[in-house]
């Protein structure tokens, strides 16, 4: 593997390169920018267009391989963070922490990969499966034109493995929630609400009432929550609101609890018969639930991190990603990106030291799975 000097000069230039995951032109140019670096290696690479708004997403494939299934990488370069937020917190190094927008989540992660096929391209690569890495330029917002892509890529690979940032100190990743996404309308009727407020029918009313319902769902024993995280509504102080909307984010950890809380949200209905309900949208990405497959990858990849001087633990998280379109296919363990903290944030870090553990751990369990028979 490289350096961690190496690392740092190399992910500072993508982290440079501001992603956020509606600017198209941005994702797609560090798209460019990444493939380039892949040809330089030998690889085959295929971008694909980006469409509704969003950037192309990248797929590099290894020259050596036979027809076997490949092991695939999944990535992606798009962040949260708007055009600007690089002027106020640059990439910089302090200490064991190197900071900038979106190190953490994860281009950290995505540079592992490219480094970790560098290092296997230059090694014998002779007799192994093939070898491919995906980056996505939609994943936090919800992958809505990679998920086919990710769906197909992963059923035909032998393993999956996900490097998104380690979670709690470095843990592994092996189960996440599912993620439903909802956005309600309500519709209402119209009046002064002085001299004909009887007249009126209150949507920010109907939305109130349905929301203390929604909410209720929440049950930590279970593992399910749901979060009403924006409202909207009103026109005036002294009109009685005709139109409300609300937007839900609903969480659950298997796909029986799944099926069960998305029924009772949909099956929703006004309080008062003279507002209308209109809900929109459904499961986004579906549990990835604790399972064999992934815990055989897990015991594989628990010796060769010791080997590389770090104890590995798993753990189950709330948050989805790209995997949770891949575990009930194929043995699929995510995780495995930058140990660091502040994801989404203007503190967001990766540990320094974890560029070469993770990275060693990272291509020597990728070698080994591209060795199975």
């Amino acid at each position: 593997m490289r350096t961690t000097e190496e690392m740092l000069d190399g992910l500072r230039v993508w982290v440079e390169h501001e992603t956020p995951s509606h600017d198209a032109a941005r994702v797609s140019a560090l798209a460019r920018h990444v493939e380039g670096q892949f040809r330089a290696l030998g690889a085959h690479t295929r971008r694909i267009a980006g469409r509704d708004g969003h950037g192309d997403h990248l797929l590099a494939a290894s020259a050596w391989g036979d027809d076997r299934a490949p092991v695939l990488i999944l990535c992606h370069l798009d962040t949260v963070h708007p055009v600007g937020t690089l002027a106020a917190n640059p990439f910089r190094v302090e200490g064991d922490r190197a900071f900038g927008p979106g190190v953490y989540d994860m281009k950290g992660g995505a540079y592992l990969a490219y480094a970790a096929f560098a290092a296997i391209a230059a090694g014998d690569t002779a007799g192994l499966r093939p070898l491919q890495v995906l980056y996505t330029a939609d994943e936090e917002v919800g992958s809505p034109t990679s998920r086919e892509l990710i769906t197909e890529l992963g059923r035909a690979a032998h393993a999956v493995l996900v490097v998104e940032p380690a979670r709690d100190g470095g843990r592994i990743v092996t189960a996440r929630r599912g993620v439903a996404r909802y956005v309600v309308r309500f519709t209402g009727r119209p009046a002064h609400s002085g001299s004909r407020h009887a007249e009126g029918r209150s949507a920010i009313k109907e939305m109130a009432r349905q929301i203390l319902d929604w909410e209720a769902m929440t049950d930590y024993n279970r593992d399910v929550s749901l979060n009403v995280g924006i409202v909207e509504g009103g026109t005036a102080f002294n009109t009685v609101p005709a139109h409300a909307t609300a937007y839900v984010d609903l969480r659950v950890p298997t796909p029986a609890l799944a099926a069960e809380a998305l029924a009772r949200f949909e099956a929703s209905r006004p309080y008062d018969p003279d507002v209308a309900m209109a809900i929109e949208g459904g499961l986004n990405r579906p549990p990835f639930a604790p399972n064999a497959a992934t815990d055989a990858l897990f015991a594989r990849a628990v010796p060769i991190a010791r080997r590389h001087g770090f104890t590995l633990a798993g753990i189950a998280t709330g948050g989805g990603s790209d995997g949770n379109f891949t575990w009930a296919d194929t043995p699929t363990l995510d995780g495995l990106g930058v140990d660091g903290d502040g994801a989404h944030t203007t503190w967001e870090h990766v540990r320094v030291g974890s560029l070469t553990e993770r990275g060693g751990l990272l291509k020597d369990l990728t070698a080994a799975l591209l060795a199975d028979a």
